[in-house]
């Protein structure tokens, strides 16, 4: 019987942390001042025999060192799950005696079930996935994008792979939501690779960007295809490598609902060309990126998208000015940070990451080293790959005073 995903994260987690389940009881007690948790403990969460408190939940956190609130959120699902299973298990026995009442009469069993529990019903029996079942593995896939700001790969890893058996054991039983699904498939796909190149497993990362060309050619989807290049374009082997596939990925969201899709992937282009050297080039793609998005809605078109907000391109646009420092770095810069407000939002760290790379390129010293603690902060609090990325051109554009905070983000970025 397949293992519960949050007791797959809660595996992954010690495993990653190099401890027995003796040397992972140890920690968490250490972490609480208790000694109340046992090795056999530690074995019933890890086979899904059981779900930590959320109070064990925060000492887990602290032993892994990992946010907790991903935890929370995890094992709230996974309590959802086994209280769905028990119900099924129950209208199984129940559907039993019903069809000997009734002579053999079919009566359905899980009509009452939440999404995930139908889900697992409707596997188990063989049958169709049912509308709101595919809607939920849909949903869930497009969340996992927008949890990417601000979670680390660590801990993300597991999750996105759970996410993506789930979708391919529900492919054979697709039905009319096939391509739905294959699309969905091929976005957590995406991510998948995106989280294995930061974690350095490189070839694992090609391996999933491929799945994700794959899933675009079987379901008709360019914009898929262009998700799979934008993210490995970030690894490519040379800036020219990078241009030709960003140019690829813009051809491949051209047309209507494609908008936000299209304003990522010039965004990238521009980026990608300012660090090259081809300064027209760089705002020319730039100028499309903005025109495109001012036609976009990041909330209603391909459900990854949801991670392109209105932070996330002025993240690109500080990158684009301060790299080529442009006179309109300082506007720009004036307009982020209003938008950023108060409260970081989810896109935030990014923001702050090249707001001080842009501010240290062109010049603004103490600006930029006041905005690189700010960074610092917040990067620790909402670990992501694209802060660890940005943490070493920050490092080495701050002056010789501020030799701790770089010999700090260099460490971070490394991590």
């Amino acid at each position: 019987m397949a293992v519960d995903p949050f007791a797959e994260l809660l595996r992954h987690l010690r495993r990653n942390a190099n401890r027995t389940q003796d040397e992972q009881a140890g920690a968490i007690n250490a972490a609480s001042g208790r000694a109340t948790v046992t090795r056999r403990e530690v074995n019933r969460y890890e086979n899904g025999a059981n779900v930590p408190t959320d109070h064990t939940l925060g000492n887990i956190a602290l032993a892994c060192g990992v946010p907790l609130e991903p935890l929370l959120r995890e094992a709230k699902a996974a309590r959802a799950r086994r209280r769905e299973k028990n119900k099924a298990e129950a209208e199984d026995l129940d559907d039993v005696k019903r069809r000997t009442l009734l002579g053999g009469a079919v009566v359905g069993a899980a009509a009452a079930a939440e999404p995930w529990g139908r889900l697992a019903y409707a596997l188990s029996k063989g049958s169709k996935i049912d509308p709101e079942s595919a809607a939920v593995l849909i949903d869930h896939a497009a969340t996992l994008h927008v949890d990417e700001l601000n979670e680390s790969a660590l801990s993300l890893q597991s999750r996105v792979e759970a996410h993506l058996d789930a979708i391919t054991a529900a492919l054979p039983r697709a039905g009319a939501h096939e391509r739905a699904l294959t699309i969905a498939a091929g976005e957590t796909a995406a991510l998948a690779g995106w989280v294995a190149w930061d974690l350095g497993q490189q070839d694992k990362a090609t391996s999933y960007y491929g799945v994700t060309s794959e899933c675009a050619k079987r379901a008709g989807h360019p914009p898929l295809r262009a998700l799979a290049l934008g993210y490995a374009s970030y690894g490519a082997p040379s800036p020219a490598k990078a241009l030709e596939m960003l140019s690829q990925a813009a051809q491949d969201v051209r047309g209507r609902g494609n908008a936000t899709a299209a304003a990522w992937a010039l965004g990238r282009y521009a980026e990608e060309a300012a660090q090259s050297g081809d300064d027209a080039g760089a705002l020319r793609a730039l100028d499309q990126a903005k025109f495109a998005y001012d036609f976009a809605d990041h909330t209603s078109e391909q459900a990854w998208v949801r991670f392109v907000t209105p932070y996330r391109m002025d993240s690109l646009t500080l990158s684009v000015y301060g790299e080529l420092a442009r006179q309109e770095l300082t506007a720009t810069a004036d307009s982020a940070v209003k938008r950023l407000g108060g409260e970081l939002p989810e896109s935030g760290v990014v923001v702050l990451g090249d707001l001080a790379s842009a501010l240290l390129r062109g010049g603004d010293i103490d600006r930029g080293a006041y905005v690189a603690h700010q960074f610092a902060a917040a990067a620790e609090s909402k670990p992501n790959t694209m802060g660890r990325q940005r943490a070493q051109a920050i490092a080495a554009g701050l002056p010789d005073t501020e030799h701790d905070l770089a010999s700090h983000l260099l460490t971070f970025a490394t991590l």
